[in-house]
């Protein structure tokens, strides 16, 4: 669970019409929304701006995912631009060499930041992101407009913007938030399929993600990986990921959704849905979710979890055999 502070720097896009190549998709995986009511943009703004937020993220099957939207059917409103009701986004994320934004959330640092560009495949838009932790463990977002053309690199403009607010929000002082942004190299790309869900008589929202997709970015892209622990997740890595790994394919996850609820305090119908389905609040980052698939050499015990059971099918193996993971790790620590 995460409370969220989001802000806003105003600036003029002149990417807006841009032309923006669509990255590799994962098999379509879409929902069905015809039946709910459509909302646009500017009313989902104005009546769920949520600046303060709790956020809880899960992990379901599709199918679940479409129970949920047909459970909140009565109460959900869906956004709706153009008649378009689920949207295509890509996201490049940027780390410094010894990837010390990723390091600091696998360390669980209060003041950990994130930098990625996100851009809308559907209209062109593109922003420069920066999530960084504020008081009482709260996540401020800022961010600026930026150049599709861009998204895959950090500009002098992007740059400054990234220093000003890993400096601002106390994330590193100013000398070394000049540092960290001149350090900064795309790492990680992500698409996927975005659903927005409005349920205005709890004031809250819910993103749905389906067709999601990694690719790894790092120069060392194509070079052989560190030989893997025996007994972390990543020793049954098969073919298929090892090939991610070193020739920088896409991995897709097929036929999961990653639901994300947003409420400004109390649980939402959407979580209470889910927890009736059985569904529990997962660890779940794109980037840090990513980072440790196609990483095997980084540190992955706090998305452990997450990699041995709800994305266990991405190992070609059943789950009982990732879990078994856990006794050879205790039996080799005793020995």
């Amino acid at each position: 669970m995460t409370t969220t502070t989001s802000m806003m720097t105003s600036t003029t896009n002149p990417g807006a019409a841009a032309s923006v190549p669509r990255a590799p998709q994962a098999a379509p995986a879409t929902l069905s929304t015809k039946h709910l009511a459509s909302t646009t943009l500017a009313e989902l703004n104005g009546a769920a701006g949520l600046l303060t937020r709790v956020d809880r993220k899960y992990l379901v099957p599709l199918e679940s995912a479409q129970d949920l939207v047909d459970g909140l059917a009565p109460h959900a409103q869906v956004l709706t631009i153009d008649e378009r009701r689920c949207f295509s986004y890509t996201s490049t994320y940027f780390d410094t060499p010894g990837l010390e934004a990723f390091m600091l959330t696998a360390r669980k640092r209060r003041r950990r930041f994130k930098v990625r560009t996100r851009t809308y495949l559907d209209t062109g838009l593109c922003f420069l992101e920066v999530k960084t932790r504020g008081a009482r463990g709260t996540t401020v977002k800022r961010r600026m407009g930026y150049h599709p053309d861009d998204a895959s690199r950090l500009t002098g403009p992007g740059r400054a913007f990234v220093a000003a607010c890993l400096a601002s929000t106390g994330a590193t002082g100013p000398a070394a938030a000049r540092e960290v942004a001149a350090a900064l190299r795309p790492v990680l790309a992500t698409t996927y399929e975005r659903t927005t869900l409005h349920l205005p008589d709890a004031e809250a929202r819910a993103t749905i993600d389906t067709a999601l997709t990694w690719r790894r970015l790092t120069p060392g892209a194509r070079t052989r990986t560190p030989a893997v622990t025996v007994g972390a997740p990543q020793a049954l890595r098969p073919g298929h990921l090892a090939a991610a790994i070193n020739d920088g394919e896409p991995v897709a996850v097929a036929d999961v959704a990653v639901v994300e609820t947003k409420n400004p305090a109390t649980p939402s119908p959407a979580d209470r849905a889910l927890w009736d389905a059985g569904h529990r609040p997962t660890r779940i980052s794109k980037y840090a979710t990513g980072m440790v698939l196609l990483h095997p050499e980084l540190p992955a015990n706090r998305w452990y979890r997450t990699l041995t059971h709800e994305l266990a099918d991405l190992f070609g193996t059943d789950r009982s055999s990732l879990e078994s993971i856990g006794a050879t790790r205790a039996t080799a620590s005793a020995a």
